[in-house]
C-alpha cells in the first residue's frame, strides 16, 4: 500500500491550498484516513481525519473552521482544503491510512494509522 501526497507549496498568509493523497497498491479499503503535520523541531501532530465509510470527520482545534478534509472513494483519494493559511501552518504535511484493526483507536493517534505518505511541504509567508 502506497500513499502519495501532493499539492504543497509556498503561499502568502491568508491564501488557500488543497492537498491530495492517493492510495495505491494492493486492494486496500481504508477504515480511516488522516492528515498530520510536522514543523521543524516539533512533533508530528494530528490535524484532520475522516472515516472512509460514512465520512465522519475530526479536526484539531488549531485548524477547525479553516481546514476541510474530504474523500473520493472511487479514486481512493483524500483531500485537505486549507483556507486562511497562517505562518504557523508552515510544516511538512503527511497523509496516513488505517485499517479496521485500529478502529478502536482515536483518529488523532498516530498509532491509528498503518500507512504513511512521504510528506509535502507547505510554507506560508507573511
Amino acid at each position: 500500500v502506497q500513499l502519495q501526497a501532493y499539492g504543497g507549496g509556498l503561499v502568502q498568509a491568508g491564501a488557500s491550498l488543497r492537498l491530495s493523497c492517493a492510495v495505491s497498491g494492493r486492494t486496500f479499503s481504508p477504515y480511516r484516513m488522516g492528515w498530520f503535520r510536522q514543523a521543524p523541531g516539533k512533533e508530528r501532530d494530528f490535524i484532520a481525519g475522516i472515516r472512509w465509510s460514512g465520512g465522519t470527520t475530526y479536526y484539531a482545534d488549531s485548524v477547525k473552521g479553516r481546514f476541510t478534509i474530504s474523500r473520493d472513494n472511487a479514486k481512493n483519494t483524500v483531500y485537505l482544503q486549507m483556507n486562511s493559511l497562517k505562518r504557523d501552518d508552515t510544516a511538512v504535511y503527511y497523509c496516513a491510512a488505517g485499517d479496521s484493526t485500529a478502529g478502536w483507536r482515536s483518529p488523532s493517534w498516530r498509532s491509528a494509522y498503518h500507512y504513511w505518505g512521504q510528506g509535502t511541504q507547505v510554507t506560508v509567508s507573511s
